[in-house]
């Protein structure tokens, strides 16, 4: 039988990160959105809380204790208080998780112990590309083989805080297969560019980055001659973008249900008008029901099975789910919804992201 409860320090992690988010990022994450920054001292409380040191080996100065389904429900509680917020505190987690899953020993050596520090890394990572339809397994972007280097052509968008990153994580195809390089700030033929304004999460500044004939030397290849399991790294990575989902969806149903209690309308609350009332309850089966999906795919990695078809499902689903339920917290407010005032408008504009967000977050 399956035992879907949290063990006692899960439970202990999740409780940390709910107070995390309930008494630093609440405070902070509308005027983070409003102003395009976030708290310096909040994204470094969120990396105090170790959940990327936990998970790395002890011979690189982690406690080697890596779970995909721990980590998704921390990313859940962390995403309960504000998705930039949390993808800026999982920014180390773009090169940190796929050189631990994929890396070379000398790969991991080198670059492994600067995630276990007292500050996070000022990295980053280049996936997603400005282009109709965007398939991370058939990138525009490639990586040609020239003797002892590597060429690197193209252009990324939405980079996370590219500006401030001294190594950048890029992704490219090689031949059919989509691999990823490490490339210095500073790389000859590597342009961070303009900031790309987007529809929500402004709090995270993301930025487009241009590869003109780019060098970097072989041994820059995630996973040397072997290379990169891109599906394995994908499928990380989307169980994080599932859970951040499922949090976000959680504070626009918690939000809406205490609205609807306290909301009055002819002499009773709006929650037991039975339109709001089958809303609400339609609102927590679709978590649940999300919840589950990434806590199966989750646990599939964790076992060391093929998660692909699972994450696949999960991914899509949770895509078109997000903004069904930040949608309906936004219907039961009323007007109200649509005032910037209340955050549901944000959470909307947040949750419409989801679909866009391959290789902004990784577990």
């Amino acid at each position: 039988m399956l035992d879907f409860r949290p063990d006692e320090e899960q439970r202990m992690l999740t409780e940390a990160i709910h107070r995390f988010a309930e008494e630093k990022v609440r405070k902070a994450f509308r005027e983070a959105e409003e102003t395009g920054r976030i708290p310096p001292e909040v994204v470094q409380a969120g990396w105090d809380i170790g959940l990327l040191p936990t998970g790395l080996p002890e011979a690189f100065g982690g406690f080697g204790e890596y779970s995909t389904l721990t980590n998704a429900l921390a990313v859940e509680e962390f995403a309960w208080g504000d998705l930039a917020l949390t993808l800026n505190i999982l920014l180390p987690n773009l090169v940190a998780l796929p050189l631990h899953l994929c890396g070379t020993e000398d790969q991991k050596a080198e670059y492994l112990p600067r995630f276990c520090e007292a500050a996070p890394p000022a990295v980053t990572a280049a996936l997603t590309e400005p282009v109709f339809q965007f398939n991370p397994r058939r990138l525009q972007t490639t990586a040609e083989r020239d003797g002892d280097d590597y060429i690197l052509q193209g252009i990324k968008t939405m980079v996370p805080l590219a500006p401030e990153a001294d190594l950048f994580l890029i992704y490219a195809r090689e031949g059919e297969r989509t691999q990823a390089f490490l490339v210095p700030a500073g790389t000859a033929g590597l342009q961070v560019g303009e900031p790309v304004k987007l529809m929500g999460m402004n709090a995270l500044q993301t930025y487009r980055v241009s590869l003109d004939r780019c060098r970097v030397p072989v041994g820059a290849k995630v996973g040397g001659e072997q290379g990169l399991d891109f599906d394995l790294v994908l499928n990380h990575g989307r169980i994080a973008l599932g859970a951040a989902a499922v949090g976000l969806m959680r504070a626009g149903f918690e939000f809406a249900r205490d609205y609807a209690k306290q909301r009055v309308q002819f002499g009773r609350p709006i929650a037991q008008n039975q339109s709001i009332a089958f809303m609400l309850a339609e609102m927590a089966t679709d978590i649940n029901q999300a919840r589950l999906m990434v806590w199966e795919a989750a646990w599939k990695l964790d076992r060391g099975e093929a998660a692909t078809r699972e994450t696949t499902v999960m991914k899509y689903h949770l895509d078109d789910l997000a903004v069904k339920v930040a949608d309906q917290a936004v219907q039961i407010l009323g007007g109200y919804g649509y005032i910037r005032e209340y955050p549901v408008e944000l959470w909307l504009r947040n949750a419409r992201g989801i679909a866009h967000l391959d290789g902004l977050a990784m577990v």
